[in-house]
């Protein structure tokens, strides 16, 4: 299907945003919002972003990405992304503007841009937003990271034979190994538990997860440790187990891929569950496998 691209230009609490629009001239009813992670602008790593928008727009989707505010092109200081909610209701406002057949939405985030869907959600219950496709969210605390380092960096370690050559023959402080071990052992331990923010992002993230009563799909990466990471963090808390245990929830695994999909592959198979989720919305038939 033939889609015209364009750049636009849209204001954001005295500051301007730069997004490019990729859209049919007849696009569906449901378009699709691409919230960057960070440090990074609209069109990603390896394009990641300006590929994902010119495929899905060619299968008749109008999609929208943007630069926040102090990223890429955009004006305006820098932000991370628990504070990019109005960047975010401006880009869906100048989206429907642009394209007035799109009546609801699909955010679409990688890493710390799927939290900012997640708590841009959480704050605002926008009506809109009827999915979310969330790839490898990002949860980090120093607690759980010490826990994800302790499971998968150093038992994985434990077993390599070059890790007992390099033991044997002096070249790993011993001492050194051990305490950095103990430490994370006991950050591991903490995880969880509060550290005296009123309501963390992580329980934000996980309320809105829970309570959204549209259809989200969780894209895991196999070799990521964000993605580990966040494995750990759902399998700890009760409040990410049942957000998980929703029937609208889906959670897609690609074993082999990085953090960013980086081959032609992975990001195809990222393509395709996207697709996936915007066929079921719309109630057309799904041909993506």
């Amino acid at each position: 299907m033939n889609f015209f691209e364009t750049a636009i230009i849209l204001p954001c609490a005295g500051e301007q945003l730069v997004g490019v629009l990729s859209a049919p001239v007849r696009p569906a009813e449901i378009g699709v919002v691409v919230i960057v992670g960070g440090p990074q602008y609209r069109a990603g790593s390896h394009r990641q972003f300006l590929l994902l928008a010119r495929r899905l727009a060619g299968e008749g989707y109008a999609v929208f990405r943007f630069d926040y505010r102090g990223m890429g092109d955009s004006t305006g200081e820098v932000r991370n992304f628990e504070r990019v909610g109005d960047d975010i209701a401006a880009a869906i406002e100048a989206f429907q503007a642009a394209s007035p057949n799109v009546a609801k939405i699909v955010l679409w985030g990688l890493c710390d841009g799927a939290s900012a869907a997640l708590l841009y959600w959480h704050a605002r219950r926008d009506e809109r937003i009827s999915g979310m496709c969330l790839l490898n969210p990002w949860v980090r605390s120093e607690a759980t990271l010490a826990r994800t380092q302790v499971k998968h960096y150093y038992g994985q370690r434990s077993l390599q034979r070059e890790f007992w050559l390099k033991l044997f023959h002096g070249e790993v402080h011993v001492f050194a190994s051990i305490g950095g071990l103990l430490h994370k052992l006991r950050l591991s331990a903490a995880a969880g538990k509060s550290n005296g923010e009123l309501v963390p992002f992580q329980t934000r993230m996980a309320g809105a997860l829970r309570a959204f009563p549209g259809k989200a799909t969780l894209v895991l990466s196999g070799r990521d440790y964000t993605a580990k990471e966040f494995l750990e963090c759902a399998r700890a808390d009760p409040e990410w187990a049942a957000a998980l245990g929703n029937s609208n929830v889906r959670q897609h695994e690609i074993p082999d891929a990085d953090h960013t999909f980086s081959t032609k592959q992975w990001r195809g198979e990222v393509e395709q569950v996207t697709l996936r989720l915007l066929h079921e919305l719309s109630e057309r038939p799904c041909d993506a496998s």
